[in-house]
């Protein structure tokens, strides 16, 4: 089992209710494959860097999990398939990147934080 983090970015014309269908459907896509979230965040509507099929904006979703690692084939060919999917990206995380964000998630200091001057 290794340890992934996926970006989805959606189109931006899904309402809440189809946003959340899309990733409740990925996420059951993993468990059913032997997988486990571990974490799932859903940054919302986001401005693109250039215009993806003529879209200027999407829905972000990062989601990190533990799967086997034959089971990213199989879940990069139903991202390809979603007509709902402007981009993804699968990143096999590390040790560190792991360690990394759970001490982001909790709340403890990770030493990227910006200084603020008083």
């Amino acid at each position: 089992m290794q340890n992934y983090e996926l970006m989805v970015i959606f189109t931006p014309v899904l309402s809440e209710e189809e946003f959340k269908l899309a990733q409740k459907k990925y996420v059951d896509f993993i468990t059913a494959g032997d997988g486990s979230i571990v974490h799932s965040n859903p940054w919302g509507l986001k401005s693109l860097a250039y215009p993806v099929q003529k879209k200027t904006t999407g829905i972000y979703w990062v989601m990190e999990y533990v799967a086997p690692s034959n089971m990213n084939e199989k879940l990069k060919i139903q991202l390809l398939r979603d007509e709902q999917v402007l981009r993804h990206i699968v990143i096999k995380l590390d040790k560190y990147a792991v360690e990394y964000n759970k001490r982001k998630r909790s709340g403890v200091p990770t030493g990227n934080e910006k200084a603020v001057e008083v």
